[in-house]
């Protein structure tokens, strides 16, 4: 279980885009079961949408590669000079239910195929119980 400092040291990502709260479930490279929490001072609910909230479906892949990042990380891409910069694209997203205010979003990725230094994830978000979104995203990871 990492909680929201650890992972404030292995994403690349900070506020306001950063998109996981905290790990319940970790096997490194393996499977993680993460958590955000959806709070109406998010600052995307301002604008999507007025008068009926909802957490934009790009910011629930986000959440999804910010997963698949924790993940895949190792300490040896983030020591001496070099650091590890991360490319994710989606594949394939279905979008099932809607993800508002006060819902807390799990989400589990696993690992279709991986070869070095890139591969396939699939991810799923749910909230109470319901599905909320799945994918299948592509990443890279290139020593920089």
């Amino acid at each position: 279980m990492l909680n929201i400092e650890e992972i404030q040291k292995i994403l690349p990502q900070k506020f306001p885009f950063l998109m996981i709260d905290r790990v319940l479930e970790l096997e490194p490279g393996k499977k993680i079961v993460a958590l955000k929490n959806i709070s109406i001072n998010e600052s995307f609910f301002g604008g999507h949408f007025p008068g009926q909230p909802v957490m934009p479906g790009v910011l629930i892949i986000e959440a999804m590669a910010q997963a698949a990042i924790i993940m895949f990380y190792s300490p040896e891409n983030v020591s001496g000079d070099k650091k590890a910069s991360y490319y994710l694209a989606s594949v394939k997203v279905r979008f099932l239910h809607p993800l508002t205010a006060g819902d807390q979003l799990k989400i589990e990725v696993e690992p279709i195929k991986v070869i070095s230094g890139a591969g396939l994830v699939k991810a799923q978000a749910s909230a109470g119980g319901k599905e909320i979104a799945s994918a299948e995203l592509s990443f890279s990871v290139k020593h920089v």
